[in-house]
Formats: C-alpha cells, structure tokens, sequence
C-alpha cells in the first residue's frame, strides 16, 4: 500500500482476512460463504478493500503480520458490484491511486455493454453496475453476435472456481430487502446473494457485502432457503472518530426562522470559503504541504422542462464573487448536474464534471449541482456547502453532509481548530428543521461520527490576547496519552524512530546505527543460547525431522513390537518458511540484515540461529528491553528537533512514543485554537485562556466545578485557567487504574496563578466521593505527582461536605511526599474517606 494504515484498519483487515481463510476452506455449492463488512462513513473501506485485494492477488503487505496458512491467489477474479456507474468510477480511482502493487492497467476492467467472454479472466478486478444488468440491456440480451449473457459468465466464473471467484456488493445496504419473500430475488443486487434461475445464474459462492448499516444484507440472508455461513467484520464508530480521518464537527447555519434571504447566507457561505481556503494556504504552506484547496458546493432547485434549475445561477456567481472579492477564474466554477454540458452563466463558463473527479481536479473551487452528490461520492475537499432547497428536503442535505465529512490530509488538524471543521448555510431551515437533518445524520444510513448541531452552539475558541508567557509556561508541562496507539514491539519501535531520524535528516546514521547495534544484541543473544547449552536442541528440532517406520508382517497383520525411528533433514522450503516467520518477530527485516552481516559463514546455519532466537522467549524479552531503552534515549536525545518538525511529521514520532502497553507521557502543547460548545445562554467567565472573537468565554459547569472556580477567581494570583474537556487532543490526560485496566482521567481544572515573576499551575479535581473509582483515581493523581509533581503547583481532589457552619470544600492537597506516601497504600474508598478527614483542608 501507498498509504500507512490506521490501527483500526489493521485490525478489520485481520478480521477479514481471518473470515476468508474460513471461507475458502468451507465454500462449496450447498455452503455460500459471506462476509458482512461494515464500516462507518468515512472510515476508508475502499482502502481496506484495496489491502485486501493485495493478499489476495499478489502479497500481503507487511504493515500486517499475515498467518503462515494465508495463500495469495495470482489466479483469483474479484467482481465489483455497485448500483451507481459513479460507485465504481471512484473505487476504480481510488484502487489506482492508493495501491503499490495492484494494479496493471489490464487488471481493472469496467464491464461496459460490449463485454463478452465466457468466464471472468483470472488475476483481474472487475466493475459492474446493476444498472448494466436491466433487462434492456446489452449483457442480459442475445444480439449483435454476443455469445455469452453476464448471468451465464458469472455462473460459469463460479463453478469453474468456487474459492477464487470474490464477489463485493458495495453497499450492501441499499436494494436489500428482508422477509420471507426475499429468496425471489426482488433486486438485481439480490441475486448475487440468492441466485436467479429464471436468467441462468447460481448464488455467488464467496460474497463481500460492504456496508455502513448492513441490517437489511443480514436480514436478506437470515431468510436465505440455502445453507450460508455468515462472517461479521465490524469496524467501531468510535474508533474511526479517534483516527482523524473525518472532520470533527458539522456546523449547520441557519436563520431563526425561514428566510427569503438566500443570497445574503450564499454570500456568507462564499466569504466562509475564502477564509477557509486563506487558512488552508496559510497552514500548508507552513507545515510544506501540498496545497488544500477548498471547495464550495452549492446544492441549487430543481428546474422544469423549460427550465435546468430555479436558481439563478447568475446571481449565485455574482454573489460569490462580491465575497470573495474577486472574479471567478476560468475552469474555476462546475456543475454535476446530469441534464446538460457545459453551460454560459452571464458570460463564465460553468463546466460539466463528473462527480467522481471532482476532488482530483485542484481548478475546481465552487461546484453547482442538485441531488447527483448526496449518495456515492467522495471529496475531502468540499468543505462549506450551501443548499437552495427546502426543509423538506432534509434528508438530501444529511446524506450530502455524511459524504463531507473527510478530512482532506486524512488527518486531524492540531494547530487549527477550524480546519477540522465542514460548514452547511440552510436559508430555508429553521430551527426545528435543522434538529431534523442532525437526526437524519444519526439515523441507520447515513452515521458519520462527527459531532453536529447549529453554529450558534459549535464555536472555535482561540487563545486570549496577552497570554503568550502563560502558554509557554504550560509548554513546559507534561501529560500522558492511554491507549492512543496500539502497542507495538520495542524492536519495531526503535527501527521505526531510527528510520525516521534519518529521514527528517535529523541523524542521518541513526537507521544505520540501529540496525548494526540490533544485529550485535542479537548475535549476542544467540551466544547466550549456546553458552547455557539450550541451542544444538533447538537448531535439531528445526532442521530434522523425526519420522518412525512400523512394520506389519504380511499376511498375520502383526506389527513388530519395535517400531525404527530416524530422522531425515529438513527441506531449505520449510527453513526458508521459518526463517521468514522468525522476520515478522524481528520486524523490518532484521532476519535478512542478520544473515548479510555473517555472509562469510554457512547461510543454513545463520538461518538457523535467527529462528532459534525468535523462538526464545526469554532472549526475545531481553532484546525488546534493549530495543526500549535504546527508543528512550533516542527520542530524550532528539527531542526538541522533533518538536521543531512540521505537524505531520511531528505527529508521526508522537504515534511511536506511545505505541507502548503502558501509558507514556509527551509535552503537553496546547494547540492556537480549540473547538467548543456552548450555548448562547450558558454564563460568562472571566479569565479563560481561550476565547470567542468577542473576547468572551461561556461554558456550563457543574455546581462543584463552579463553585470551586468561583473560588479560585476571587484570588488576586490567578492570571487564567483551563476547563479541561475529556478525550480532545489536547486534553492534559492522567492515567489510573482500575479492575486491571489503565484508563484517563481528565481533572476539570488546570489554574494558572502568578507567583513572583514566575507561572504556577495547579490541577484541580472536584469529585464526587460516592463514585465507584474515587480512591483510584485518587492514587493515580498521587502517582503522576509522585513522578512529575515538581513540575506543578497544587493537584487537589475537592469534595463538598457539610458542617455546623455550612457547606464547604474540603481539598486534599496531594501534591506533598506525605500525602502521597499514604495515598500510595489506599486500597478502598473508606480509606480514602478516612485520608480526607484527616488531612483535607477547607
């Protein structure tokens, strides 16, 4: 693959490639096997696919480790199902442009009308749309010397190669219906599944169905008469928000009641895109990325037999234009709209474009269309939209916003806050009417996991003016990451940075460096092996094998009492097998640079020594222990250089530095602006140290974070302070324990105070002492301070509690040796309770 996969992706793939290891040894004609692959919006099931179709057409890729019992098939047909020609147009492109191995231009084939053969031809991907497949088409009609009906070629496709022949009925979802009728094959998309005598085509005996929502797919083949065995891959919602590949937040604006004003929002929507497309320009020219150029699609009326739309078009440009304060550029302006060419609006030329090449094609920046992009299509680019149409129409406007919702580098923005963000301008939706298109975003078809609502509640907050020295003091500050990044082998992780180092040409000899100094440990590990004695038995088990002869004697069927045993050598295919096995323990092929380090000794007996060192547990852990240490001193050594790389590649070393079983910490570096919700009747706080344009700050906190704040406010020392969301990027994070598992914990409030000439900053906790992990919490507060406390003031867990003279705070100031020294050995929250009574303070 040309693109480094996600952990989440990783995991689906494994689960995929799992279920087809089970299908191809279990399919037959009485047993369909499938598979129902669901994902998310957004969540790259094109990409996975693409992995997929790599293992199966040629090799795995080796971000996976792929089991021994995984056989590609050079010889295998996979056939691309979609209702929409614009479906596979985008897949096909997007195969082509993601994959290193697949594909040769005569590998993936669109089946047009012309398209005749008796079976599909075997190494080859496959397009289809079931509108090719109508009964007034030219695949399913004898004529014009055609020789072979598509039906007839799939069947004999399938009967020639049951365990080769893939079927992936892209969403799935759409043309399923359920109950006991549907074995009838009421949908073209049915028959893949079900089979269709009528026309001559068996059921598929391998089907992929990829779908967001695939109820309806599971439903179908629940009430399916034939034997199927059915394989869920599922990919969490939840994950694909973590990821960054998809936009965080949904803005929808919108009048308080219905307008006639459209011109003044599409106005509005043109100027938001001139300032997300300066944003965009500014930030990739500063981090040396390839320019994002936003698009603005503008969703316009239906027309009339006289008439392509109701909007004037002419206006919308000149509106744009005033904007934006400029003119339109040539090819800047297109339209997707199927009834018409190119068009002249009042002198610009407006072009007719494809949907599918819209986000390929870097001229285009306003795009006019009608309903053709609210299903089946792609554009991370399009990122401010404003529709013409009615309220009733919502539906069309959540299916638009649900295909919108990608980010354009396939990653979470942290510097800028705004640019994580997609915008909708709905002149005629009022309130209710918005409520209707956030629950149509919500609903079982269209689920992007991105949070939604009016933009008079989703605002982004930059940092208050005059609060430079503060933020530099909390660039000092550390914060830990729990389970941010799947853990990964210390040895993967220290060729990884090294490799890394070298490229950003931060230490050009660092991956040279380490993959010597690994093949040194491992040479001495082996030597370690030898010298306790453990290695000629191991090295035996590998290269023989024991057999044993049993004799019977002819004719009385007596076996002799003794049966002979030898052994015979094993053959270099099963050590070349292990030694490549012994590889994917090593990572990044340390094996190979193992054996070209001892090239003047016999390659069997190299061979040999590798795979019984993968084999050793023990030494494997020792060798990991060095990878780790050597990872640490790497990273502590370079660590401002790293800091002083651009986001992308920053991030990058910021993945490995967590990619630990056990929470690790990085520098908590607070972000130029961060996204926020409120409402516009929520209080006023002074002091925040983000804040709206206006300058204001308005949050709801609850009756104890907000008395505690009041409190703090009241001191004169206090210069700002931090409500500290859960699970944001930036969020100051501490990691605790509880039933065995490590977890975050976000406190609500850092406080900043002024003390002398210098920044302190405190962290504070109101919590409820009836919660279940109260005194865990507590000790994983007491923990982070016994490690990293002198880095800050107080870090406090508040609690409420009442007196003879009233309700007051009691703060346990954990934050000093004997504190934490006591707090280390609570067990239980009535020992805790009993911490607080005697050392808590009001």
């Amino acid at each position: 693959m040309k693109v480094t996969l996600f952990d989440f992706q990783k995991d689906a793939l494994g689960k995929l490639r799992d279920a087809l290891v089970s299908a191809r040894k279990s399919v037959s004609p009485d047993n369909q096997q499938v598979v129902a692959f669901s994902a998310a919006t957004g969540s790259g099931k094109t990409i996975m696919m693409t992995a997929l179709f790599e293992a199966i057409l040629d090799e795995p890729d080796d971000q996976l480790a792929w089991p021994l019992d995984w056989v590609p098939q050079p010889d295998a047909v996979i056939l691309w199902v979609s209702d929409m020609p614009e479906l596979n147009e985008q897949t096909k492109l997007k195969i082509e442009s993601k994959s290193d191995k697949v594909y040769r231009v005569n590998q993936l084939i669109t089946i047009d009308a012309h398209f005749d053969a008796p079976r599909l031809a075997g190494g080859r991907i496959y397009f289809i749309n079931t509108q090719k497949l109508a009964v007034n088409q030219p695949l399913t009609n004898r004529g014009d010397g055609r020789q072979h009906l598509i039906w007839e070629t799939l069947t004999n496709t399938a009967r020639a190669i049951p365990d080769r022949f893939y079927v992936v009925i892209d969403e799935a979802h759409r043309g399923m219906t359920s109950g006991k009728g549907a074995q009838a094959a009421q949908t073209l998309m049915q028959r893949f599944l079900l089979g269709c005598p009528e026309v001559g085509l068996v059921k598929m005996p391998m089907v992929i169905g990829v779908s967001a929502t695939p109820k309806r797919f599971l439903d179908l083949i629940a009430n399916a008469e034939h034997t199927v065995t059915t394989h869920k891959v599922a990919v969490p919602a939840e994950e694909v928000r973590r990821s960054g590949l998809l936009k965080d937040r949904i803005l929808i604006h919108h009048p308080e009641a219905t307008t006639t004003a459209e011109m003044a929002l599409l106005e509005e929507a043109a100027r938001r895109w001139g300032q997300m497309t300066a944003a965009w320009g500014a930030y990739c020219q500063e981090e040396k990325e390839p320019t994002v150029w936003p698009v603005l699609v503008v969703q316009v009326e239906n027309g009339s037999d006289r008439q392509l739309t109701k909007t004037d078009l002419g206006a919308a440009l000149t509106v744009i234009e005033s904007a934006i304060g400029r003119r339109l550029n040539e090819g800047e302006v297109a339209h997707a709209m199927h009834d018409t060419g190119d068009l002249d609006v009042g002198g610009r030329r407006v072009r007719k474009v494809e949907a599918s090449r819209i986000d390929a094609d870097k001229n285009i920046g306003v795009v006019f269309f009608k309903t053709s992009l609210s299903t089946g299509w792609d554009c991370p680019r399009a990122e401010v939209m404003m529709s013409f149409r009615r309220a009733e129409d919502h539906t069309y406007i959540a299916q638009l916003l649900g295909r919108m919702v990608r980010t354009p580098l396939a990653r979470r923005i942290e510097k800028d806050a705004a640019l994580n963000d997609v915008h909708s301008f709905l002149p005629y939706f009022d309130t209710g009417a918005v409520e209707s298109v956030v629950a149509s975003l919500h609903n079982a078809e269209e689920v992007p996991p991105a949070e939604t609502g009016s933009s008079r509640h989703l605002v982004v907050l930059k940092r208050r003016e005059g609060c430079e020295s503060i933020f530099a003091a909390l660039d000092e500050l550390i914060t830990y990451r729990v389970n941010a990044a799947r853990a990964q082998s210390p040895l993967r992780r220290y060729m990884a940075i090294s490799r890394s180092l070298t490229i950003d040409e931060i230490d050009d000899e660092a991956w040279g460096r380490a993959k010597q100094q690994i093949v040194e440990w491992m040479g001495q590990r082996i030597a370690a092996i030898k010298a306790r004695g453990q290695f000629d038995a191991a090295a035996k088990a590998i290269t023989q094998v024991g057999l044993r002869t049993l004799a019977v004697n002819n004719g009385t069927g007596v076996a002799e009492p003794e049966p002979t045993q030898y052994a015979v050598d094993a053959s270099d295919v099963d050590i070349d097998r292990l030694f490549e096995e012994a590889g994917r323990a090593f990572s990044h092929g340390l094996q190979m640079e193992y054996w070209r380090a001892h090239a003047d000794r016999d390659a069997l007996d190299v061979k040999v020594e590798a795979i019984v060192l993968a084999r050793n547990a023990a030494e494997m852990a020792i060798l990991e222990s060095l990878a780790e240490a050597a990872f640490d001193g790497l990273y502590d050594q370079h660590k401002k250089a790293i800091y002083q790389l651009k986001e992308q590649r920053r991030v990058n070393y910021e993945k490995l530095r967590l990619a630990t079983a056990k929470p690790n910490e990085i520098p908590w570096r607070l972000p130029a602006s961060i996204d926020f919700k409120r409402s516009t009747a929520e209080p006023l706080w002074d002091r925040h140290l983000y804040v709206e344009s206006n300058g204001q700050f308005r949050a709801e906190l609850g009756p104890w974070e907000a008395d505690v704040l009041r409190e703090e406010l009241a001191k004169p020392e206090v210069v700002g302070w931090l409500r500290n969301l859960p699970k944001k990027p930036w969020s100051l994070e501490i990691p605790y324990e509880t039933g065995g598992d490590v977890r975050p914990m976000f406190p609500d409030l850092v406080v900043v105070r002024k003390v002398g000439n210098d920044f302190v900053i405190d962290i504070l906790e109101p919590h409820d002492p009836s919660r279940s992990d109260n005194f865990e919490k507590a000790v994983g507060l007491a923990k982070f301070a016994e490690k990293r406390g002198a880095l800050f003031g107080r870090i406090q867990l508040i609690r409420k509690q009442s007196s003879a003279g009233g309700e007051h705070f009691a703060r346990l100031e954990i934050n000093q040796a004997t504190t934490i020294k006591k707090l280390l050995l609570v067990t239980s929250n009535p020992q805790l309770d009993q911490l607080f009574a005697a050392l808590a303070t009001t």
